[in-house]
């Protein structure tokens, strides 16, 4: 980082707060951030290019994250059926679509073609599904639902994968066919979510 040259390590009588948490150097420029922590802004500006727009230090998100899924579209309708476990209301099939497509920079193997997907999701039809439905819709807007690596089935390059949320794919069969009844599902996806920072509607 080119500020490093420019100053001097600080003495033992220099304040905490006056150093960049990142580089320990005593501040020039610098950012504060919404969590209140302070941060050299070429320190900051090569987080952010790492890690995303989060806190470095306290892991708050300072901006909107998005992630590298491919273009593509999130449809969904509703259904009378119900699902194992939740008798008493309809369901949610949510489809998402990714068409075959070329890598970017943000890829594992930028300019080589990807290998799409067509997936197919279920959810209950009631207040907490309906939640859950605009979490996962929010975060496919941020493009984190998918995206391009290894197929842990397949064993294939270049596909489009799930990114680490928890979906139903079958409305039967129970956790072990990816299915219902499962009655921490709801939660779980939730807390999914909530790692990659889709947590407020």
């Amino acid at each position: 980082v080119t500020h490093f040259s420019t100053h001097k390590m600080e003495s033992s009588g220099d304040s905490k707060d006056d150093l960049c948490p990142i580089c320990l150097y005593k501040f020039i420029t610098k950012k504060q951030l919404r969590c209140k922590l302070t941060f050299y802004n070429e320190c900051l500006e090569g987080s952010v290019k790492h890690t995303g727009t989060i806190c470095p230090v306290c892991k708050d998100v300072f901006g909107v994250m998005e992630g590298n899924q491919p273009d593509g579209t999130m449809t969904w309708n509703c259904r009378p059926s119900s699902l194992p476990g939740f008798s008493g209301c309809g369901h949610i099939v949510i489809t998402y679509m990714i068409p075959n497509g070329k890598q970017t920079e943000k890829h594992p193997n930028p300019g080589r073609p990807y290998q799409g997907t067509k997936r197919t999701a279920y959810l209950p039809d009631n207040e907490e599904g309906q939640e859950v439905l605009k979490l996962l819709k929010k975060a496919f807007d941020q493009k984190m639902i998918f995206t391009v690596g290894t197929s842990r089935t397949t064993g294939l390059d270049n596909q489009v994968i799930w990114n680490d949320i928890s979906h139903k794919t079958s409305m039967t069969g129970g956790p072990q066919n990816f299915g219902y009844p499962d009655p921490d599902y709801l939660s779980r996806v939730k807390e999914d979510l909530k790692t990659k920072s889709i947590e407020r509607l």
